[in-house]
């Protein structure tokens, strides 16, 4: 019996060639199931996605992108997919369940991790149905009381395992913890989703807003996460060799200019002529900054 793949690759001159890793993906699953019943099925679904793997425009189909990220997906770490440390939103576990519910309402998170005095000392996480439950009831309710388990893995682990782990275990939030037991960040099973099918927004979800946007006055308003190599590519090279070693963010450099943490309103002067405005900030990490002293070019 002919085999589907090489049929459908010699099916006209005008038919593209199937790329190398989806002839590897069908010479492994002839492999392992060959004989099996299942096989003639398989054969025919392999067949649709390659004559369907563009579109007509010749963009990648949504199936060849969902089996492109599953294939990468298995190379991934945790460490790649989590939302790092200074990112977190938390809170104390002995904080009034009033101060949980504002922290929930502002960064409209529907699960926040506790901790007793320090992130490191994390207990636990807390669900928003959890919280609506008990002021629902009228009861008296404190955090602790609240706390639901929660998974821990090294950013070393395989992001497929953890997936695994999580829909198994069925808890949806894990902290990620470095080699001395401390936090190291934070994922989500939304975020490990997210890596196959694709960023997920949902109503509440802010419209993006860019990395750097310029103001009529010449300014900019920039957003101090931006990688300071994407910031130099606009605004020129900043950094000497031994810098670039231990800065990566704008939010970065400003620390290193400052020496210390800056307040709303405070200004910082930097290489170039620059002055950084402090716009807004969250606890202690410097979140949008307008920039003073560059040209007047659109971005």
């Amino acid at each position: 019996m002919n085999d589907p793949l090489t049929m459908t690759a010699q099916a006209g001159a005008d038919k593209e060639e199937p790329p190398s890793w989806l002839k590897r993906l069908w010479a492994k699953t002839q492999e392992k199931l060959h004989g099996n019943a299942e096989v003639m099925a398989l054969h025919e679904a392999v067949d649709e996605i390659l004559e369907e793997s563009q579109a007509s425009d010749g963009s990648p189909t949504v199936e060849r992108v969902f089996l492109d990220n599953i294939l990468s997906f298995r190379d991934k770490e945790v460490g790649d997919c989590m939302v790092p440390r200074a990112q977190i939103v938390a809170i104390e576990v002995d904080s009034d369940l009033k101060d949980l519910v504002d922290l929930m309402v502002e960064h409209t998170h529907s699960r926040i991790p506790a901790y007793r005095e320090t992130l490191d000392e994390t207990v636990g996480m807390v669900h928003m149905k959890d919280v609506l439950a008990c002021l629902a009831s009228g009861k008296t309710c404190r955090i602790r009381d609240l706390l639901r388990p929660l998974v821990f893995a090294a950013p070393s682990m395989p992001a497929s395992k953890l997936l695994l782990q999580m829909m198994q275990s069925r808890k949806h939030m894990a902290m990620v913890i470095d080699e001395f037991g401390g936090i190291d960040g934070l994922v989500t099973i939304e975020d490990l989703v997210e890596e196959i099918v694709g960023e997920i927004e949902d109503e509440h979800d802010d419209p993006e807003v860019p990395e750097i946007m310029a103001r009529p006055d010449g300014t900019l308003l920039v957003e101090a996460s931006i990688d300071i190599e994407d910031f130099e590519d606009r605004v020129g090279s900043l950094l000497t060799q031994e810098e670039r070693e231990t800065i990566d963010t704008l939010a970065g450099y400003i620390f290193h200019l400052a020496g210390h943490i800056p307040a709303i309103g405070e200004t910082i002067e930097g290489g170039r002529g620059l002055l950084f405005d402090i716009l807004e900030t969250d606890q202690n990490r410097i979140k949008r900054v307008r920039v003073r002293g560059t040209k007047k070019v659109e971005v």
